[in-house]
């Protein structure tokens, strides 16, 4: 069974950093492009930053550069967000998502439904 798992979030105060984790199992990530995506509550889903396959090329929303950093690591079969600066705007569920590299893209990058398999969630709060 394929299967994302999230980790990493908390309660962080502004300007706080925090570093998630998304790892897979049942499946190698080596052939899925990630992405990282966070719902706030009342708003839709909002892409934030992916990852290629092979890690070669990363994007950002505008809201996060800077700010963010993508990456992964083939040998945990993990991809993390290390997020700084955290702001209160940054609130809300992380999740992160996988397609496969073959997949064309029909939408954006950052349209969720581009993407066919999801973890449960990281909240993540950013709060004084």
């Amino acid at each position: 069974q394929l299967q994302l798992v999230e980790s990493g979030g908390g309660l962080v105060q502004p300007g706080g950093s925090l570093r998630l984790s998304c790892a897979a199992s049942g499946f190698t990530l080596d052939f899925y492009h990630i992405g990282w995506f966070r719902q706030a509550p009342g708003k839709e889903r909002e892409g934030v930053s992916c990852i290629s396959s092979g890690g070669d090329m990363t994007e950002y929303a505008d809201s996060v550069k800077g700010r963010f950093t993508i990456s992964r690591d083939q040998a945990k079969n993990t991809v993390y967000l290390q997020m700084n600066s955290l702001k209160p705007e940054d609130t809300g569920v992380y999740y992160c998502a996988a397609r496969h590299r073959s997949q064309v893209v029909v939408t954006t990058i950052f349209h969720p439904s581009e993407y066919d398999y999801w973890g449960q969630g990281t909240q993540v709060t950013v709060s004084s």
